[in-house]
């Protein structure tokens, strides 16, 4: 459970308990989902959870905390960017694997497919050299099925046109951009909007 303010403060004073800052490259980012529930009665076996992408982008506001654990210690981590590329792919972590199996979280993760922006989630030092902080989707992987014995589509967008494909095997097929945030969404690739695409979505 989370401890009171003042027991923290307290704690914070013990150099154990020291709090570290490391920065560190990346090549994704981890989009933990809530966990499913165990039990289901009737009714609920017909709803599958929703979250929505801003829920789980939370991880990286530099205030929530999440806790980690390994055989000798457990401690709390908070995540903060300090800087935001041209291009970022997002892997929603689906799959837990315990002893016996690979376990896999159906919920449904509700985003927009453009104009998310991510100013908030970096800190504030930072925020003013970069003027551009909004992305577009441009590619969605999709894992559908079972964990051990599922299949994967990938809907990708045709920045000629701005038209949304979905790609299964040798199978290409239009889709429509409201059907691809219904999808169990794997890992995302996400572009940032520039100066000129920013003047041309407001035309």
């Amino acid at each position: 459970p989370p401890q009171p303010a003042e027991e923290k403060a307290q704690l914070l004073q013990n150099s154990e308990y020291q709090e570290r800052m490391v920065e560190s490259t990346f090549l994704y980012l981890t989009l933990d989902l809530p966990t499913a529930p165990l039990y289901k009665d009737e009714k609920e076996q017909l709803i599958i959870p929703q979250v929505p992408l801003f829920s789980i982008l939370a991880k990286f506001n530099g205030s929530t905390e999440k806790e980690y654990k390994t055989y000798k210690e457990n401690f709390l981590k908070r995540f903060q960017l300090t800087r935001l590329p041209p291009y970022l792919i997002f892997c929603i972590k689906r799959f837990t694997k315990n002893n016996f199996f690979v376990e896999k979280n159906p919920t449904i993760v509700n985003f927009p497919i453009t104009n998310v922006d991510l100013r908030e989630y970096l800190s504030e030092e930072v925020q003013a050299a970069h003027t551009h902080t909004t992305y577009d989707l441009i590619a969605n992987i999709v894992h559908d099925g079972k964990p051990s014995e599922g299949s994967y589509r990938i809907h990708v967008l045709h920045h000629g046109t701005g038209k949304w494909y979905e790609l299964q095997d040798l199978q290409v097929t239009d889709i429509l951009p409201q059907m691809i945030t219904l999808s169990e969404a794997y890992i995302q690739i996400w572009k940032r909007r520039e100066e000129d695409e920013t003047n041309q979505q407001g035309a």
